[in-house]
């Protein structure tokens, strides 16, 4: 223990507890927002109420006795001050929170025109005490010029952003335009200077937390200053006092820890992306706050705008290619680049890929990112052949990435790129990987192309292992997408991948465990409104996943090669079904999808003839269903399935019909019976309208009847009906159900046949 401070133990704590005080604040806030407590009132008695318990906590620490001066070997302003007393610290901040709270005390009791004059000159007194009081933050070594500007490039792109946010926000009507300007450049500032020492290296320590105090205090008497310049609301002040309350209690919590004999914890890495997040989603947030009001952008804000441009253009630039500074004494010095140790130029191991990405999420001003390449395709005829391909690989890897960035082996199938560069530009070197990686590469047999999928992850989002495991989902991504081509990572696409994940674990064998469900909608006559059939909708009701529609789970079936086993399944079920309600004179029909790998199956057309035989259904009672968008690749074997089928006297349907040229020219083509609308083409309302005229005259002609589907209102059901489409289904008239309750639905016609 310290000698100077032999009865630090002994100080007592306040009595009232922040969070008791923090209570009656928020209650005063709902009363004066309720119009219960007038604004004035609250600000007063909330302001006095945190200052009188910020100020006794900084009085405590004034009663500490001074510690013994230690020698200071130099007289320059600057060690005089970092040397001051913790007592002299308590003292003036004390006085700055007082004379804040003060401020907001006397504001109600003074004349409406003098009031503003009040709250500037309680602003100034207590800038100047802050300013003089504030405990000195631990000094670092100096940083590169280079550094610096970036800093400074960053600082000024935040401030903008800020600066934009409080313009818009500031109510427009009551205030100057000068002076709505000014409050506005000095809410941004004060902003800024909150989001730099709460994210920096120092945030931990009390000094750091004094400043942040202090200008949250400002902010608050700033906007409470503003408003009383003009005619806005008296309840508008109550928006002053979160930032007033906010920032005593945390100037008196960081004086506490500043004048502490113990050393301050170990400097963190720089919080980079609060300043670039919180900025940018202010000037959003207002941006869409003066949409909602209506009101149009001003000349100020359109400036504001465009000189956010050149700092992110300029940020970006400084980050390419830019040295890493040091922040430990076990990083790599200044100048180092995180480019190969070995000087033949061999790819680097997973070890020092993550030491590489430690060194820059180190940094003073962390950037970077990772890039994942995937490679793909038929390999050369032996070893000698792929060893050629591999270096050819390296070759062009090698001039496409910058001089100071590292090639890393770290997938069985590709390689990894660590950059300094921010994330635009290592997008665009991503993109340049795709074109050199894909050219064809010459081998002894001809030639061969590869194709390339490439994940990439920042560097700020995490730790090494963090950013690995990011780059690598985003490539499992871009490879699911059907490769070339550059995946950013971001939190949706974790949730996806690890969703994709889980149907590929849980799909296989839900067949076997009887996780399979089949729902019905009946499909209705719309000139009398009686059912014809009904629609046969699979759903997965998985115990893990909960209940899974086949637009999730079907891509994932076909990727594991299990969707003939579906739809076997699919098919025994609803012809099942279709017999159980084939009984007396109800003659129902009942479509089914199918996909257009099941339909090229080769027997498909005898092994849906022996479910129909097993059954004792009559062939016409079913409908064979196939999606139109997806017949285009498989045409000629999608129409001999389909004349398969209606031979045997299925009926065949075409589902999802887009009605294009395209689509219109391939339906003599064909041989189908039925014809599936969606609701976009009945719908009066639609500018597409008119083509389902277009589509019932082809349907005349070649004799096929249209179905309109997902008929939810009134007035779909109407135009279907209008436009002379005979069948219809959707909410509107009956929703899908279990077997059960369309069984009951169908009791109430009695005289359903077809």
């Amino acid at each position: 223990m310290p000698l100077a401070y032999p009865q630090r133990a002994s100080i007592p704590r306040p009595a009232l507890p922040d969070t008791l005080v923090l209570a009656a604040v928020a209650l005063l806030l709902l009363a004066g927002a309720a119009g219960r407590v007038p604004a004035l009132a609250v600000v007063a008695l909330a302001g006095a109420a945190s200052c009188a318990l910020a100020g006794a906590r900084l009085s405590w620490l004034t009663a500490v006795p001074p510690p013994i001066p230690a020698p200071v070997p130099t007289r320059s302003r600057a060690a005089r001050r970092r040397a001051a007393p913790p007592r002299r610290v308590a003292v003036l901040l004390d006085a700055a929170v007082v004379t804040a709270g003060l401020t907001a005390a006397v504001l109600p009791l003074a004349e409406p025109g003098q009031r503003s004059a009040v709250v500037v000159s309680g602003l100034a007194a207590s800038a100047a005490l802050f300013v003089a009081g504030l405990p000195p933050v631990a000094r670092r070594p100096r940083p590169s010029a280079r550094v610096r500007l970036r800093g400074a490039v960053d600082a000024t792109a935040a401030g903008l952003g800020l600066v934009l946010a409080g313009w818009l926000l500031l109510p427009r009507d009551p205030l100057d335009p000068r002076v709505r300007f000014a409050v506005a450049v000095a809410l941004g500032g004060l902003a800024l200077a909150v989001l730099t020492v709460l994210t920096g290296p120092h945030r931990r320590t009390g000094a750091a937390r004094c400043r942040g105090g202090a200008a949250l205090t400002l902010s608050g008497l700033v906007v409470l200053a503003a408003l009383q310049t003009g005619t806005a609301p008296e309840r508008a002040a109550l928006v002053s006092v979160p930032p007033l309350v906010g920032g005593v209690l945390l100037t008196a919590a960081g004086a506490r820890r500043a004048t502490r004999p113990e050393p301050d914890p170990p400097a963190p890495p720089t919080r980079v992306w609060p300043r670039a997040v919180v900025p940018a989603a202010a000037a959003v947030a207002a941006v869409g706050w003066q949409l909602r009001d209506g009101g149009p952008p001003d000349l100020t804000a359109v400036l504001l705008a465009l000189a956010l441009a050149p700092p992110l253009v300029l940020r970006d630039l400084l980050r390419a290619d830019g040295p890493a500074q040091p922040t430990s004494p076990g990083d790599p010095p200044a100048g180092h680049r995180p480019a190969d140790p070995d000087r033949s130029g061999a790819p680097v191991d997973r070890p020092a890929l993550l030491r590489a990405l430690a060194a820059l999420r180190n940094a003073p001003a962390p950037a970077g990112a990772l890039l994942v390449v995937d490679l793909d395709g038929p390999g050369p005829d032996g070893h000698q052949g792929r060893e050629d391909v591999l270096a050819e690989v390296l070759r062009r890897a090698r001039a496409v990435v910058g001089p100071r960035d590292l090639l890393a082996d770290v997938t069985a199938t590709g390689f990894a790129v660590v950059t300094e560069v921010g994330p635009v530009l290592a997008y665009a070197l991503g993109t340049r990987l795709l074109a050199a990686l894909t050219e064809p590469y010459p081998t002894a047999g001809g030639s061969l192309r590869l194709r390339a999928g490439i994940g990439l992850a920042e560097i700020g989002n995490g730790g090494p292992e963090d950013v690995l495991r990011q780059a690598d989902l985003a490539r499992r991504r871009a490879v699911q997408l059907g490769r070339d081509r550059v995946e950013w990572y971001d939190a949706y696409l974790e949730e996806q991948l690890v969703r994709r994940l889980d149907l590929e674990r849980e799909l296989p064998g839900a067949v076997a465990r009887g996780e399979l469900d089949l729902v019905y909608q009946p499909v209705l006559d719309l000139a009398d409104r009686q059912p014809v059939g009904t629609e046969a909708l699979l759903r997965w009701r998985s115990p893990v996943l909960g209940t899974v529609l086949p637009a999730e789970f079907l891509p994932v079936a076909e990727d594991l090669d299990v969707v003939g086993e579906l739809g076997c399944w699919v098919l025994d079920r609803a012809c099942r079904q279709l017999a159980a309600w084939s009984t007396g004179s109800r003659q129902l029909w009942m479509a089914v999808n199918v996909t257009v790998r099941e339909l090229a199956s080769p027997d498909f057309v005898p092994r849906t003839a022996a479910v129909l035989d097993a059954y004792g259904l009559s062939p016409d009672r079913l409908v064979v269903e196939v999606a139109e968008p997806r017949v285009g690749a498989e045409l000629p074997t999608v129409v001999a399935r389909l004349a398969g089928l209606r031979s045997l006297g299925v009926r065949t349907a075409l589902d999802d019909f887009r009605a294009e040229h395209a689509s219109l020219a391939q339906l003599r083509r064909l041989p189908i019976d039925l014809l599936k609308v969606g609701p976009q083409l009945v719908d009066p309302a639609d500018p597409q309208r008119p083509l389902i005229d277009v589509v019932v005259n082809v349907g005349d002609r070649l004799g096929l009847d249209i179905v309109a589907e997902e008929l939810e209102s009134a007035s779909l059901l109407d135009g279907a009906r209008r436009a002379g489409c005979r069948y219809g289904q959707g909410f509107a008239l009956a929703r899908p159900a279990t077997a059960e309750r369309v069984e009951a639905y169908f009791e109430e016609f009695p005289s359903a046949s077809r």
